[in-house]
Order: C-alpha cells, then sequence, then structure tokens
C-alpha cells in the first residue's frame, strides 16, 4: 500500500482513539511506520537522503522500544502493508504531521498517567517522535535543496529568454 495512505490511515486511527491502549497503539503504529518509511529511504531512496533515513530508522525504532510491542494482529501491523513510496517528498510531509500528532497525543497520555512509569515511558516516547519529526523535516529540506534551480544554473536562449519560459 502506499505510504501516504497508510499514513493516513494511521492519522484517522490516532484521531480515532480515545482510551489510553489504544493511543499507545496508535502511536506505536506511527513510529513503525515511520521506521519503515526510514528503511525504505535508506535503501533506496534519494542519495543525499539515505544517512538522514537512517538516522529515522533508528529513532522511531526506538520510540517502539519505550512503547513496548502492542497485542496486533500481523495483518493489522501497518507498517508490514507498505509497498509504495513513490513521492518522497509528500510521504515526509505526511509523516510530520503524524509524528506531531503522535507527540500530542503522548502529551494527552502522559499529564493523564496514572503513575509514575507511564509518565516516563510517555515522556520517552515524545523524545522519540520529536527527533524522528527532526529527521523528517531535515529530509523535506534536503529534497527542496535538491530540487530547487539556481539561477545561474538555468540555461539563457537569445531568442526565448530563460530556456522553456517562453518570451519575455
Amino acid at each position: 500500500m502506499d505510504a501516504v495512505r497508510l499514513i493516513l490511515a494511521s492519522r484517522r486511527a490516532l484521531a480515532g482513539s480515545d482510551e489510553t491502549p489504544a493511543i499507545l497503539t496508535e502511536v506505536w503504529q506511527a513510529q513503525a511506520l515511520a521506521q519503515a518509511i526510514g528503511s525504505r529511504l535508506a535503501v533506496s531512496g534519494p542519495p543525499e537522503l539515505r544517512g538522514e533515513a537512517l538516522g529515522l530508522t533508528e529513532l522511531a525504532g526506538r520510540g517502539c522500544g519505550v512503547l513496548g510491542t502492542p497485542d496486533l494482529d500481523p495483518a493489522d501491523l501497518r507498517a508490514a502493508r507498505l509497498t509504495e513510496l513513490d513521492d518522497a517528498r509528500q510521504v515526509l510531509l505526511n509523516l510530520d504531521v503524524l509524528l506531531g500528532e503522535a507527540g500530542i497525543a503522548l502529551v494527552g497520555v502522559a499529564s493523564s498517567a496514572a503513575d509514575e512509569a507511564m509518565y516516563w515511558q510517555c515522556m520517552e516516547a515524545i523524545d522519540a517522535a520529536d527527533e524522528s519529526r527532526d529527521r523528517v523535516r531535515e529530509m523535506v529540506r534536503k529534497l527542496a535543496a535538491r530540487e530547487a534551480v539556481p539561477p545561474e544554473k538555468e540555461a539563457i536562449s537569445p531568442d526565448r529568454g530563460r530556456e522553456g519560459r517562453g518570451p519575455r
């Protein structure tokens, strides 16, 4: 399944979760999906993203580890359904939003935690989500820099002005 569709499904599921166990499961799903996306980008993404993508994979894995593996049927694991990562920029922009929403959900769980262990577990997971978002944002920045064509590199045609833009 396409990464953007999986991210949107995760966002809907997280938004629809109202009990702590369900919220933690959806945050874990978000981190697992971030880990899978990072792994895919590290292996087959643009070369300039590979280092950040490896970092995302590690950080998202840490986020999963802090929360512990939820009791999920393998068919319900969204990260396992990742098959397409067509537009890296769109995937990363959507992943940034998902990780932000996961962090906000964790703040809510931490603020109502019944015990100190749950509070600190949420704090660790918030840190992992924030650091994962930092990696995602850095990859978006690198993609934008790669796609930007510096003005001095644009070809100028004597009869058409800048190449491909027609007469001025």
